[in-house]
């Protein structure tokens, strides 16, 4: 079994999905068959396979988590200002690992389906993103 490490970084400008999908691609070319895990090393953004078709559905999940856990709701934890819990609440409610299967060099991603960074801050960030290759 082989290993291969890789970290990725993804701009954000507020709340949405960033989608990634382009740079596992390119992490991926030189492997065969195995298993790529993607691991999001923060606690208020996450990790979506989603749609990548129609950006309407990028939008409408963003709004659905900003009505769901809205800024400034009543939170104890405050510290880096109002979004910083309901941030928190949204992040938890999705994953901050996934895990594809590969073939090929490939991810074996449905036709429409995106890997996407989920901030939930209002404010920009650049977050990373760690890729494990385990495989031949």
């Amino acid at each position: 079994m082989k290993q291969a490490f890789n970290t990725i970084n993804v701009p954000t400008n507020g709340p949405g999905l960033y989608e990634f999908t382009g740079k596992l691609a390119a992490f991926l070319r030189d492997k065969q068959d195995g298993l790529v895990t993607c691991f999001i090393r923060h606690t208020s953004a996450s990790l979506l396979i989603q749609e990548n078709a129609d950006p309407d559905v990028q939008k409408d999940l963003a709004d659905f988590f900003a009505q769901l856990a809205r800024n400034g709701m009543d939170c104890r934890h405050t510290a880096e200002g109002p979004d910083d819990m309901p941030s928190h609440i949204r992040a938890s409610l999705t994953q901050t690992s996934l895990a594809i299967p590969v073939r090929g060099g490939k991810a074996m991603l449905g036709t429409w389906q995106g890997l996407y960074v989920f901030e939930h801050r209002v404010a920009p960030h650049s977050r990373e993103v760690l890729l494990h290759y385990l495989g031949d």
